[in-house]
């Protein structure tokens, strides 16, 4: 007898942006990525960011999560014909947090669920 199994493996790709990627966008890569299939990078907008946002990292990704409205509007400024068809969140969240703060986890936790896994 042959049995087939079929599994469904759902890989989003997902790119989390803020300044520096020193902290918030950094944690939710740490944190996310793997989590129920999905691929996470980080990237910052900043000249001095630990690895900085390019062309391909957003062409690559199926979701781009913003921190703050002002790295939406760079990113938007600089690659506005990538960004055509691309969902783009704005998350908001203050760069008020270090690396791996505990709540801004939960913050993370909770857009993911609400925007990625739902």
């Amino acid at each position: 007898m042959c049995r087939v199994f079929l599994i469904l493996v759902f890989n989003m790709k997902v790119l989390f942006i803020c300044s520096q990627n020193r902290r918030r966008s950094l944690t939710a890569e740490r944190i996310l990525d793997g989590c129920k299939g999905c691929e996470v990078r980080s990237a910052g907008t900043e000249t001095n960011a630990r690895i900085k946002v390019t062309a391909g990292m957003l062409g690559w990704a199926d979701i781009i999560f913003c921190m703050e409205k002002k790295h939406l509007r760079r990113i938007r400024e600089r690659y506005a014909d990538i960004l055509r068809d691309k969902r783009i969140i704005c998350l908001n969240i203050p760069d008020d947090f270090e690396y791996m703060d505990e709540e801004l986890q939960d913050i993370l936790i909770g857009c993911a669920e609400e925007y990625i896994w739902r």
